[in-house]
């Protein structure tokens, strides 16, 4: 099979992994990767334990950004298990085609209209997701994927996210040792050595 740089429609990348697609990042250092799109979502408020990932999916096909809100919102509301009342998205999901009832709900870095002084306030907060998405790729292995297929890609990005949670989980639970030891440390009496002659 003969493939051409500007040629239209499906390309192989890989010969062992035929799924894998051509992602264009538009950054100067880094301009493509090579795998599948995962939409990763986090809270937008910082909890005690650190920014968990709620949310992830494998998106195959290199859909555009704003097309995958119309798959992810639902998904991520049956995962979470209430509804969303604001989301905030980079510049990539302008024209977004998220569900009806979320029309109004979904904001873009960049936007002009609708965007009020709180909101502008919380999509300072929105940047607080890289750190994220650099520790599932970097420290999770969302990076290097070594399972299969497309069932593969999914359960890899979804993995990553649970040793991502895990790990922040993990690190609370080392703090809150370290302050049961320090406190129970303080609480008991102190025994003077006895030296035996």
């Amino acid at each position: 099979m003969e493939q051409k740089q500007r040629e239209r429609g499906r390309k192989i990348y890989s010969l062992h992994a035929d799924e894998i697609e051509c992602i264009g990042k538009g950054k100067a250092h880094r301009p493509y990767e090579f795998g599948v799109k995962v939409s990763v979502a986090t809270t937008l408020s910082r909890s005690k334990g650190g920014q968990f990932a709620l949310h992830t999916m494998a998106l195959p096909g290199n859909p555009y950004d704003g097309h995958t809100l119309e798959t992810v919102i639902p998904d991520m509301e049956e995962t979470i298990g209430n509804e969303l009342s604001r989301i905030l998205a980079d510049a990539g999901y302008r024209g977004h085609n998220a569900p009806d009832s979320h029309k109004f709900r979904v904001f873009t870095a960049g936007q002009k209209r609708r965007v009020t002084p709180a909101i502008k306030r919380l999509m300072r907060r929105r940047s607080a997701i890289e750190p994220v998405i650099g520790h599932l790729k970097n420290e999770h292995r969302m990076d290097r994927n070594y399972l299969a297929g497309q069932q593969g890609d999914a359960v890899n990005a979804l993995l990553a996210a649970v040793g991502y949670n895990f790990s922040l989980l993990l690190n609370w639970l080392r703090q809150l040792l370290c302050l049961l030891i320090a406190l129970v440390s303080t609480l008991l009496p102190k025994h003077p050595l006895s030296s035996a002659s």
